[in-house]
């Protein structure tokens, strides 16, 4: 293996110039890692096939909302994220930097749900509203709730819903 001329000559500025580029190049990356919320919370939800069991991460702050699943190159089939907000609103989410299909599931308060988004498209900018006024929205992978059943009006019980 041949060691490049500049290197060889010890060139300080060189070094300097890779050091630099390689912690701007961490830096950018860094920014691209998704960041997980707080640990995994149980979450159920009651169909007419049966209880389905997942785990979720709880978004119930301003910036975890925003940050959603955004970022994630993956996401397990029984696991989520429950946006929780402090009242009854219509909320309107979007895919936007989110690499991966979802299903938005939009719970009213007392845990029942009101619409189901299926297969969001990744990048997408669309937004896509509730439909009314809900308080809570899990997002699972895409898919999930039709392979599972589950449908408008099931009942979704975790302990940051409370009806």
């Amino acid at each position: 293996m041949t060691v490049p001329r500049l290197l060889q000559r010890g060139s300080g500025r060189l070094a300097s110039l890779v050091i630099v580029a390689s912690l701007g190049i961490l830096i950018a990356l860094a920014s691209l890692t998704p960041t997980y919320a707080a640990d995994l919370a149980p979450l159920t939800i009651e169909t007419s096939g049966g209880t389905k069991q997942f785990q979720v991460e709880i978004a119930a702050d301003e910036a975890t909302r925003e940050r959603g699943l955004m970022y994630r190159q993956s996401l397990a089939a029984d696991h989520g994220m429950l946006f929780v907000f402090d009242s009854d609103r219509q909320i309107s989410m979007w895919m936007k930097n989110t690499y991966i299909p979802l299903d938005m599931v939009f719970i009213r308060s007392d845990g029942r749900i009101h619409r189901i988004e299926e297969r969001t498209t990744p990048f997408s900018e669309r937004v896509i509203e509730a439909g009314d006024k809900v308080r809570y929205v899990l997002e699972l992978a895409g898919g999930t709730a039709a392979a599972l059943g589950v449908k408008r009006g099931d009942l979704v019980r975790a302990a940051a819903i409370k009806p």
